[in-house]
């Protein structure tokens, strides 16, 4: 149906159903603009946190990525971001294909409106105009007829008088009232002439106006209309399109969010946080049976440094049964320690070949420095082969460049392999020398043998007249200054101890000597109960590692204290031992 012939007299209704049109299309471009900034808001909050829950760039980093959990939540944190990214792409493209679009075609269609309405509103004004012109002659034409009767009546009012005087008839003859009367009956003529001629004229424009001009007019704002329309669905697809478009890059997001999930393994942890914190170290032996039914007396050598004539009463025995009871101190500082090196293992902190920290650890840590080296050679000898084969090209073809332009480098890059070489040299050293000192199987199970065996000599012995830190039993006592003839100078003792340290020795024996030592690597003392020691330096062992990974040593009368057994090469004497030596 067309708005030309059914809408013909709706000049104002179409006006105002037009400009409802427009209206609603800026309605909903004011709409798709209110879900671009959403989408974009959206995508700024998720990038947000996603970077807020990305892993921090420090050791903590390194640590973390080592579990499956934390790189599945990593992947989780990088697919978000790319999904964010997606809503990003939304804004984007509903801001290209469909805002800037219906702005732009707004003020088109707003433009091609005004003029179909101005030229609609020219005609109504002509024709309006031409329909006042035919009034006028209507009008005109009404009016001179009435005069022209008037006149004729008053023509044959005087002709049929016959009591009109001389003078009268002088003063109003009828020849000149009949004058009178053919002026206006011609005046008549001329506006009937004028009237039905300008009345054909206006016809003919009025019929042209409504059958034509105006249908003309209404059909453009129909065709504007459906146009309006048109584009209206055309974004309301778009709009659809849009988020269809980002779909399958979404898809994949969520895909390898549910991927990562999926790669997450428990058991996989669980071993990783055993090597990550193993420290190497042995866990605590069998608590040794103490017979307190029979007298324990310490026999006191002549040459022995210990108090002479002092006897321990039953019972008084210090350190016997360490770490669980009666030695809270040092049960603290096994904690202590233990966790410092847990702390400088996650920390990196401590000097370059990880001596700070427990033997595997320290294994662990030099092959992962080894491993980096190896690859940072292989990225320099990279970088050499590929100067070496541009250095070739240069030699052969001149004109490309100056090959003596690429000997700086190559020395530079030989120079830096030289140096990564001598530090893989110093590296491998230090792996060889923990790899060395690390106790394998066999030296365990050796070891456990030895301390079933000792577990027995107690319990036959426990009358002998002196009695080792562990529970073992010897007879030699002479061995401290048999020994001391052939150790190094001690450093002069601490003028001052802790008073815990104190409390634990000053109300014992001094404990005999059951073999001597060899520091192995250096070890400060800082906590409290232990003794510094410098790398090689021979100490006396009192109180061998009853399975908790300490030793106690004696550096002379006066200065003693606990060190770690790995840290030291320990040597049992012969009769306290039965001549075992282990490191």
């Amino acid at each position: 149906m067309s708005w030309g012939s059914e809408l013909w007299d709706q000049f104002d209704n179409l006006e105002k159903h037009t400009q409802w049109g427009i209206e609603y299309l800026e309605k909903y471009t004011k709409f798709v603009k209110e879900r671009s900034e959403i989408e974009t808001n959206y995508a700024k909050q998720i990038r947000n946190l996603s970077k807020k829950y990305q892993p921090k760039k420090n050791s903590r980093e390194e640590e973390e990525s080592k579990y499956t959990f934390c790189r599945a939540f990593l992947t989780t944190l990088n697919e978000l971001n790319d999904y964010a990214g997606q809503h990003e792409v939304i804004a984007e493209n509903l801001t290209a294909q469909i805002i800037s679009e219906l702005s732009r075609y707004l003020q088109e269609i707003k433009a091609e409106r005004k003029s179909h309405f101005h030229d609609g509103r020219k005609a109504q004004q002509h024709i309006e105009s031409s329909w006042k012109q035919l009034e006028s002659c209507k009008r005109r034409f009404e009016r001179d007829c009435k005069e022209a009767d008037r006149a004729q009546q008053y023509f044959e009012k005087m002709d049929a008088d016959i009591n009109v005087t001389k003078a009268d008839v002088e003063k109003r003859s009828s020849h000149k009232a009949r004058q009178q009367a053919q002026m206006r009956h011609q005046m008549a003529a001329d506006s009937k002439g004028d009237y039905s001629a300008f009345l054909q004229k206006f016809n003919q424009e009025q019929n042209e106006h409504y059958f034509t001009v105006i249908p003309n007019i209404f059909q453009k704002l129909q065709d504007m209309e459906e146009r309006r329309i048109e584009r209206l669905g055309v974004c309301m697809k778009t709009f659809a399109d849009v988020d269809r478009q980002v779909l399958p890059i979404v898809g994949k997001c969520l895909d390898g969010m549910t991927k990562a999930a999926e790669s997450i393994e428990p058991k996989t942890d669980s071993k990783q946080v055993v090597e990550s914190y193993k420290s190497g170290f042995e866990p605590p032996g069998d608590v040794e049976f103490e017979d307190y039914g029979q007298a324990m007396k310490r026999a006191v050598s002549e040459t022995s440094l210990s108090k002479e004539g002092k006897e321990k009463p039953p019972g008084k025995s210090k350190g016997k049964l360490w770490p669980f009871i009666k030695n809270k101190n040092k049960l603290s500082l096994k904690l202590i320690t233990l966790n410092s090196h847990v702390r400088n293992l996650i920390e990196g902190s401590g000097p370059e070949d990880f001596s700070h920290l427990p033997p595997e650890q320290r294994r662990k840590k030099l092959q992962g420095k080894l491993d980096e080296l190896n690859r940072d050679i292989q990225k320099e000898m990279d970088q050499r082969d590929a100067l070496t084969k541009m250095k070739d090209v240069y030699v052969k073809n001149p004109q490309m460049g100056d090959p003596a332009s690429v000997d700086p480098r190559l020395s530079e890059i030989s120079q830096t392999i030289e140096k990564l070489q001598l530090e893989v040299q110093k590296f491998e050293g230090w792996l060889a020398e923990v790899e060395e000192r690390m106790p394998s199987k066999s030296d365990t199970q050796r070891r456990s043998i030895y301390e079933t065996q000792n577990n027995t000599a107690v319990s036959n012995n426990c009358a002998q007249d002196r009695e080792s830190p562990d529970g073992s039993y010897t007879e030699e006592q002479n061995s401290e200054t048999q020994v001391k003839a052939n150790i190094n100078p001690a450093p002069n003792p601490p003028t001052s101890t802790t008073p815990e340290f104190d409390d634990e020795f000053d109300d014992e024996e001094t404990l005999p000597t059951i073999g001597t030592c060899k520091a192995l690597y250096p070890f400060e003392g800082h906590n409290e109960g232990t003794i510094a020691v410098a790398e090689g330096e021979l100490l006396y062992v009192i109180e061998e590692d009853k399975g908790d990974g300490w030793t106690r040593v004696r550096r002379n009368e006066d200065e003693e204290g606990y060190v770690p057994t790995s840290y030291v090469e320990v040597f049992l004497e012969t009769n306290a031992k039965g001549a075992m030596t282990y490191i």
